[in-house]
C-alpha cells in the first residue's frame, strides 16, 4: 500500500504544478474551408463560433449536445488545404487544456507539425475528466460526456468544416495517455493511429484504480461519478488493458520514461519547474509518478505482444513525468502517427 500512497501523492503535487511556457509558432497559409459550413448535426451538435488568430489557426466554439455546452476547440490548419487533409486530434493532461500546462505552452509541437499536412485540433476542457461519458454528474465537474463529444459530436463537425479526407489520429499525456487508448476501443475505424505518452491502460485494478481516483480528486471530482466505486464493471469495460485486444489493427506508439532525472530535469532549465522547489517536485513526485506509468506501459507491452499486436515503443531509460520528454515523445511518435494518417514520415 505504501508505494499506492507515494503514487497518489505524485498526482496530487504535479497536477497542481504551473509549468514554465514555451514559445510555439506556426507559418500562415489560406485557411480553405470555413467552419460556418458545417452545420448542425442530427444530435444538435454544432459549430456556435468560428474566430481565425491569423490565416492558419482557429478557435471554434463547438455545442455538445450531449454536455449542453460550447466546447472551445482549437484548430491549426494543415499545411495545404488545397486538397482533403487527415486530422491529428491532440489532447492534453489532468488540466484540460485550461491552465497553463498544455501542448501550446509547454513545448514547440504545433511549430513542429506546423508543416505537416494535418489538421491538428485540440479540445480545450475537459479536466480531471479522463475524457469519458460519466455515468453521473459531478458537484464540482459538472456533466461530463466527453466519450460522446470526441467520437460523435466533434469528428463530423471537423470532417465538414475543414475538408477532411476521413483519416485521424490520436495522441494524448498523462491523463490522456489513459484516454487515447480508451476512445479507439469505444470508437473502431475512427483512428488509425495511436499515440499514448507516459499514461496508464490498466484502470480497473487496485493500482490503476488508486491513480485514477487520486486524478480526478485534485480537480476535486468524486470518480464514483465516473465509473462507480471501486470494483464496479464500468472500470473493467472500459479499461483498455482488459480489452487491447480491440486495438488491433492500430498504428500504436506508447512510451515512458524510467523515473530517473534526465536531461530535462535540470535546475532551472527549460522544461524544468521553477525554483528549486519546482525542481524538487519534479526530480522526486515527478520522478515518481513516471516509474508509475512506466510499470504500466511495461504491463500494456506484456498483454500486446501476448496478443500478437505490434505498436512502437519508447522506454527512456531517463525520464521524470514532464514536459520536455513528451515534446521528445510527440516527435519520435510522429512516423507512427503519419502511417496512419497517409503522411509521409
Amino acid at each position: 500500500m505504501r508505494s499506492t500512497k507515494i503514487w497518489g501523492s505524485a498526482v496530487l503535487a504535479l497536477t497542481a504544478t504551473v509549468l514554465l511556457p514555451v514559445a510555439a509558432g506556426a507559418a500562415s497559409v489560406d485557411p480553405g474551408t470555413s467552419p460556418a459550413s458545417a452545420g448542425t448535426s442530427a444530435d444538435g451538435s454544432r459549430i456556435a463560433s468560428s474566430k481565425a488568430t491569423d490565416a492558419r489557426t482557429l478557435t471554434l466554439q463547438v455545442y455538445s449536445a450531449a454536455m449542453d455546452k460550447n466546447i472551445e476547440v482549437d484548430v491549426q490548419r494543415a499545411a495545404d488545404t488545397s486538397a482533403p487533409t487527415p486530422v491529428l486530434y491532440l489532447l492534453n493532461g489532468a488540466g484540460g487544456g485550461t491552465d497553463s500546462a498544455t501542448w501550446q505552452k509547454q513545448t514547440d509541437a504545433l511549430n513542429f507539425l506546423s508543416d505537416k499536412n494535418v489538421n491538428v485540433v485540440q479540445p480545450i476542457g475537459g479536466g480531471f475528466s479522463y475524457y469519458t461519458d460519466w455515468r453521473a454528474p459531478d458537484p464540482v465537474l459538472g456533466v461530463n460526456k466527453w466519450k460522446t463529444f470526441l467520437t460523435e459530436e466533434l469528428p463530423p463537425l471537423i470532417d465538414r468544416a475543414l475538408n477532411t479526407n476521413g483519416r485521424n489520429a490520436i495522441a494524448g499525456l498523462s491523463m490522456a495517455g489513459t484516454s487515447v487508448l480508451q476512445l479507439p476501443i469505444a470508437a473502431p475505424g475512427l483512428y488509425q493511429s495511436v499515440a499514448a505518452y507516459s499514461g496508464c491502460a490498466q484502470i480497473s485494478d487496485p493500482l490503476g484504480y488508486n491513480f485514477v481516483n487520486t486524478v480526478v480528486a485534485a480537480g476535486g471530482g468524486d470518480s464514483a461519478n465516473m465509473y462507480g466505486p471501486q470494483g464496479d464493471p464500468m472500470w473493467a469495460a472500459n479499461d483498455p488493458y482488459v480489452h487491447a485486444d480491440q486495438l488491433r489493427g492500430l498504428n500504436l506508439f506508447i512510451s515512458s520514461g524510467s523515473g530517473l532525472p534526465g536531461q530535462w530535469d535540470a535546475l532551472g532549465g527549460p522544461h524544468t519547474l521553477p525554483g528549486a522547489g519546482g525542481w524538487a517536485n519534479q526530480v522526486a513526485l515527478g520522478g515518481t509518478l513516471e516509474a508509475a506509468t512506466n510499470y504500466c506501459t511495461h504491463n500494456l507491452k506484456a498483454k500486446l505482444d501476448g496478443l500478437g499486436i505490434p505498436a512502437t515503443y519508447d522506454f527512456t531509460p531517463t525520464g521524470t513525468h514532464s514536459w520536455g520528454y513528451w515534446q521528445d515523445a510527440l516527435k519520435k511518435s510522429w512516423s507512427v502517427l503519419a502511417t496512419g494518417l497517409g503522411l509521409p514520415a
